[in-house]
C-alpha cells in the first residue's frame, strides 16, 4: 500500500469517527407555549432551556429543540 493510500485510509477513518460522534439530542420545548411560527423565537426559548437550536415543526407547529449530545 502506497503512502497516499495510507493517508487516505487514515483520513477516512477520522471522518467516520467524527461523524459517528456528532449526535443530536432532541426534545420538544417545555417553555414555549402556543403555536410556533417563528424559528428565531423558538431557538431563543430553546437556548434558555440549555439547547443550542430550535425550530418550528409538525402540523401542529410546536417548538422542537436540539443540541449536541
Amino acid at each position: 500500500m502506497g503512502l497516499s493510500a495510507k493517508v487516505f485510509v487514515v483520513l477516512l477513518l477520522l471522518l467516520v469517527a467524527t461523524v459517528a460522534l456528532a449526535r443530536d439530542c432532541e426534545s420538544d420545548s417545555h417553555k414555549f407555549h402556543g403555536a410556533c411560527f417563528s424559528d428565531t423565537n423558538c431557538a431563543n426559548v430553546c437556548q434558555t432551556e440549555g439547547f443550542t437550536a430550535g425550530k418550528c415543526v409538525g402540523v401542529q407547529r410546536h417548538c422542537h429543540c436540539t443540541k449536541d449530545c
